[in-house]
């Protein structure tokens, strides 16, 4: 039993005297060059693709290499006013290159907005893909037969009836907030954006979870926040630096380390509270207990949801559907409100309407705090808000890839032209509420331009601050 009766076919100092090393480079490198030629050809006929695709329509000089991509950076005030302002000079539509293979047919105007939005085309896989990682197939993302089914089975959490409860927590996060600005306050300015976006994170946990964080004083203390707010920085960042473009490339760099180590808290987060809700319920099921919370959140939305076969949502589309809520939710909400706060500020007559509108209100009262019931009876204050919105949209370009043709507007004026299946196109919501050919001194803040008088006559895809249409 000296000996081992395992021995190798070749031995190590030997190897080099067979050609089998050479062989297996030589295949290596044979396989390397047709993949990389067979992706070459494959962007190339996508370029060509969408040069015959978009042949009809403007087109701004472009780099050979880089197309427009170095005019675009989505986290750039400049490059958001940049796309307003294109909106002047292109009022229905214009390309966008990212790269020498990838391109956009972008839409300004609301006839241009309308083909697109009116259908049910899913979402650019392009840039939403970078985000499927941390989100999963939800119904942001989703087609096909899985986003109608979960689409309807999502529809009832957003009934009045659930929402009404959550005007409270509303209050109670702002307060939350006051409290801390009237601290602050004698320390001189303060950064509001911060605080506003711990806010609506605060009230999202509550009506998400039922949970208290304690984010908006602890912040540095609580992880799942804190890979809340990596990730959304790290999605932008992505979008920014072609290089990244790649999951390979990304995947290899730091930033790629930090996005998985920030999705193995985001997920686990998730997937232990929603655990601990499936068990409660049942418990409560069995003693036969009902809901004990005074309000529905949405996580028990998404618990209880059953279609006509009486089937739920499986565990990963739940965690996936309440990751999506944060992610899109408190950012986009942050900003919003951020703009408002700005603009009635900045414009002290409509903020003084404003005042006048509440405290009138507040007047005829016993309570101080907005309920549901006193949304209906500030029509200044929703004219206020809904100018801000135009000028400064929460999320200011949205993208659809197209799965069937779709005819729009030619840019002649002369007959429709028909855009291809596979094509990407891309929907500024900024360019649109900027464009000088839809609205009248787009730059202008006007309240009044909200009056129903204004308002009559007006296209519904020419305002469109949440986008529109089944998606």
């Amino acid at each position: 039993m000296g000996s081992s009766v395992f021995k190798p076919l070749i031995h190590l100092s030997t190897i080099t005297n067979y050609p089998y090393v050479d062989f297996i480079f030589v295949t290596f490198a044979v396989l390397f060059i047709i993949n990389a030629v067979t992706t070459f050809y494959r962007l190339l006929k996508m370029r060509w693709a969408s040069e015959k695709a978009f042949a009809d329509f403007p087109i701004e000089n472009r780099h050979p290499i880089f197309g427009h991509v170095l005019l675009v950076k989505l986290n750039s005030e400049e490059t958001i006013q940049d796309i307003a302002e294109r909106a002047d000079i292109f009022p229905y539509t214009d390309q966008l290159w990212l790269g020498p293979f990838h391109a956009l047919l972008i839409c300004y105007h609301p006839d241009t907005m309308k083909p697109v939005l009116s259908s049910s085309e899913p979402k650019d896989e392009f840039t939403y893909g970078m985000v499927k990682p941390w989100l999963g197939d939800v119904l942001l993302i989703s087609k096909g037969s899985k986003w109608f089914r979960n689409r309807r089975l999502l529809t009832p959490g957003f009934h009045f009836d659930i929402l009404r409860p959550y005007v409270h927590i509303f209050n109670e996060c702002t307060h939350t907030m006051m409290d801390k600005w009237m601290k602050q306050y004698d320390n001189g300015m303060i950064e509001m954006f911060e605080h506003v976006s711990l806010m609506t994170l605060d009230s999202l946990m509550k009506c998400i979870f039922s949970i208290e964080t304690h984010c908006q004083t602890e912040v540095s203390t609580n992880p799942y926040i804190t890979a809340v707010y990596e990730l959304s920085e790290m999605v932008v960042n992505r979008i920014n630096f072609p290089p990244y473009f790649s999951d390979l490339i990304f995947h290899l760099t730091y930033s790629g380390y930090k996005w998985r180590r920030a999705l193995r808290q985001v997920h686990g987060h998730s997937k232990t509270v929603i655990h601990q809700r499936k068990q409660a319920l049942e418990e409560q099921k069995e003693l036969g207990i009902k809901h004990k919370r005074k309000y529905i959140d949405f996580l028990d939305i998404l618990l209880e949801a059953r279609d006509e076969n009486g089937k739920g949502l499986t565990d990963q589309e739940i965690q996936d559907e309440v990751d999506t809520f944060m992610f899109e939710g408190h950012d986009t909400t942050a900003s919003g409100i951020s703009w408002i706060l700005y603009n009635i500020a900045k414009h002290t007559e409509h903020q003084r309407k404003c005042q006048e509108e509440i405290d009138e209100l507040m007047e005829q009262k016993d309570k101080d705090v907005i309920e549901w019931d006193d949304l209906s009876k500030l029509p200044y204050l929703t004219m206020c808000i809904k100018e801000s919105l135009q000028l400064h949209p929460p999320v200011p370009f949205i993208g659809r890839k197209l799965s069937k043709p779709i005819e729009m507007p030619s840019p002649t004026g002369n007959g429709k032209v028909t855009i291809p299946a596979g094509e990407r196109i891309g929907l500024p919501i900024i360019g649109l509420h900027h464009n000088p050919h839809v609205w009248e001194d787009p730059e202008v803040y006007n309240p009044l331009r909200f009056t129903p008088e204004n308002s009559k006559g007006r296209s519904p895809h020419a305002y469109l601050p949440f986008s529109a249409g089944p998606r």
